[in-house]
């Protein structure tokens, strides 16, 4: 279903569906021998990893187990991102999972793809492991994508060919997509690197390819996407772009920038219904240029701002929610606060305090039980009078560490609580409560 080429002449053009060949740098590991190795090596323990390998080198060639058993390391590592019945079966690179986009975000962007650019030709630029050309080949989008590293190609194409065998045909192309010809194609998907010898990237100009180049390489395609990190100042997002933050599990994993033509789907500003979703006056997945969306997974929750200004600061009320963090990174605390019938605590603070509990999937709800000064004397002795031997400290505007705080508590006792340790009107504050049923 798909092939290796350098610099396809023809980028946007589908190859015929003609099996690949075996991989000259993977094909010791998909030998059968090599596939041997890394059943047996599963669930091997690393901790035993040299008394393993020298009992392996025994009965297979050294470089073969060497091999091994970098790659079944680097598959323990991917189940985190992957689950464990795709990552056993895909090949890595140090780098290449490090850099690996979610699987379960690359499925929720594969489903945008798809509504975005139905039955066309998306060009995957940086395309590394090929994490994000796996969903969008099973969304049943043609992928072309490319990279430089020629490990890397290949690899990609295995996991493509292995995971979404009844996906389109697809190409992978050895090339420096700076100098990638995108002509013709129907829509591209960007990932600049954003890891160099030093550790991660912060300047967008600094990633490779440098943010700018990415975004006028979109508009000239006229649909697509840009993958960048989720701390990228607003500033710094283009007026006809939709920016994205995506969360899975409550940890905010990336941020993407998506372009489309004019003309294209999706209009309107969005909202939440109380129902489990976000919408917009469109589609759920179009493409709003100039707005600002948070998408929860995996319920796939999703939220666009309205423009509000921001929430006013109240007395503290019965709840305190607690805003998902691609809400935050999205600079929608106002829309939820709005939805709630909330305020803030302070207004550098990024916590909604209401009277009344709401359902919402982008916040989380606490239940308020006491309010006091910042004081750790005052803390201890209300938490030994109720027993508290489990406590959750959760912390905004505070320089104390929770590990820290609950060392010096010395806690005991059958009962677990949440401490917040904020500010409220600016000042230090310490309120006491437990997760609103």
């Amino acid at each position: 279903m798909g092939r290796v080429t350098d610099r396809a002449s023809s980028p946007a053009a589908s190859p015929p569906p003609v099996p690949a060949p075996a991989t000259p740098l993977l094909a010791p590991l998909l030998s059968a021998d090599g596939q041997a190795l890394l059943a047996e090596l599963r669930d091997h323990d690393p901790a035993q990893e040299l008394a393993l390998a020298t009992r392996l080198r025994r009965e297979h060639p050294a470089e073969l187990v060497s091999a091994a058993l970098a790659q079944a390391r680097l598959r323990q590592r991917g189940v985190a991102k992957f689950g464990a019945e795709d990552a056993y079966r895909m090949y890595f690179t140090p780098n290449g999972i490090e850099q690996a986009t979610r699987g379960s975000v690359a499925a929720h962007r594969a489903a945008r793809f798809r509504t975005l650019a139905p039955d066309s030709r998306v060009t995957d630029l940086c395309c590394g492991i090929g994490g994000d050309a796996i969903e969008l080949a099973r969304a049943g989008l043609a992928v072309t994508a490319v990279d430089l590293d020629p490990l890397t190609c290949e690899i990609a194409l295995t996991n493509v060919r292995t995971l979404a065998p009844e996906g389109p045909p697809m190409t992978v192309t050895r090339a420096d997509v700076l100098e990638y010809d995108t002509t013709g194609a129907d829509a591209l998907f960007i990932d600049p690197a954003r890891r160099g010898g030093r550790g991660r990237i912060f300047d967008p100009e600094a990633y490779s390819p440098p943010l700018s180049w990415a975004v006028d390489a979109v508009r000239r395609a006229g649909a697509g996407a840009v993958k960048i990190a989720p701390g990228i100042s607003h500033e710094l997002i283009p007026d006809d772009f939709e920016a994205e933050w995506i969360s899975d599990g409550g940890d905010v994993k990336e941020a993407v920038l998506w372009h489309r033509r004019e003309g294209g789907r999706g209009d309107g500003q969005g909202h939440w219904d109380g129902q489990g979703q976000g919408h917009g006056h469109g589609d759920l997945e179009a493409i709003v240029p100039g707005t600002r969306r948070a998408t929860l997974l995996p319920s796939g929750a999703t939220l666009t701002g309205r423009g509000l200004p921001d929430p006013p600061v109240r007395p503290v009320g019965r709840f305190l929610y607690e805003p998902d963090g691609a809400v935050i990174r999205a600079h929608l605390v106002a829309e939820v606060a709005e939805d709630l019938d909330g305020g803030l605590l302070d207004e550098t603070i990024a916590y909604i305090t209401a009277d009344e509990p709401r359902p919402t999937p982008f916040a989380t709800a606490y239940e308020i039980t006491d309010q006091l000064p910042f004081g750790l004397k005052k803390l201890k002795a209300l938490l030994r009078e109720r027993e508290v031997g489990v406590l959750t400290v959760k912390k905004r505007g505070s320089a104390v560490e929770p590990e820290e705080l609950r060392r010096r508590l010395k806690l005991k006792g059958p009962h677990a609580s949440t401490v917040f340790l904020t500010r409220v009107a600016g000042a230090p504050t310490m309120l006491i409560g437990h997760p609103a049923e």
